[in-house]
């Protein structure tokens, strides 16, 4: 198993109301999962290959609840990176060099029938996490926008945080309101739906705790 290591920005919108009921192990929101994520690396590598100002993400779509699979995916990758730097991210992506089910990617992985080849473009990030506010752009793939969640009555920005102190993604996530088109083999249309904002610590065996349980 090459080690690997990435700390990153994050943000994904997926078609769950806020909250997203796949948080606390609950049926999806409209019994079925489709999503959009983004990552850039501040800093990490997988062996000896540098990752440093890479992103990458992907379109995924599953017909019932995440752990019930037969999913699809989308997976892109910058433009910018070097072949071993595509290999290294795919890698990570696709769950291998990593404990069972010890992170997200290696989690999705099991549960996708079809993943469709990568497209290396480049890709607009900019994500603010404490604001709840960011968009990615990959050319042809995806437009993604979030927002913070506005109160209903007065309009004023509401902020929430799901705490996951044994999750296998972030230890806290915030919570914002997403909407994404997105073209290609998987096409979604996501309207102020479930947004999530988070900052990321893995490895290849899982998260690196910041905090005290």
């Amino acid at each position: 198993m090459t080690p690997w290591e990435i700390r990153a920005t994050e943000f994904a919108n997926c078609n769950c109301a806020y909250g997203c009921p796949c948080q606390f192990n609950a049926p999806p929101t409209y019994g079925h999962c489709q999503a959009v994520v983004c990552n850039e690396v501040i800093s990490g590598h997988h062996g000896d290959v540098k990752l440093d100002g890479l992103r990458f993400g992907g379109v995924f779509s599953w017909p019932g609840a995440i752990h019930e699979g037969n999913g699809k995916a989308q997976p892109f990758v910058d433009e910018r990176a070097t072949e071993e730097q595509r290999d290294a991210i795919l890698r990570i992506m696709s769950g291998e060099d990593t404990d069972p089910m010890a992170t997200v990617f290696a989690v999705f992985a099991s549960t996708l029938s079809e993943v469709y080849d990568p497209i290396f473009a480049p890709i607009a990030f900019e994500v603010d996490v404490e604001a709840r506010r960011g968009h990615f752009v990959v050319p042809g793939v995806a437009e993604c926008h979030g927002e913070p969640i506005r109160n209903p009555v007065t309009g004023a920005e509401h902020r929430a945080r799901i705490d996951l102190p044994n999750g296998f993604e972030y230890e806290i996530a915030e919570m914002g309101s997403g909407s994404s088109k997105t073209h290609g083999k998987i096409e979604l249309t996501l309207a102020n739906s479930y947004g999530q904002f988070a900052r990321l610590h893995l490895n290849n065996h899982g998260v690196i705790k910041h905090r005290a349980l």
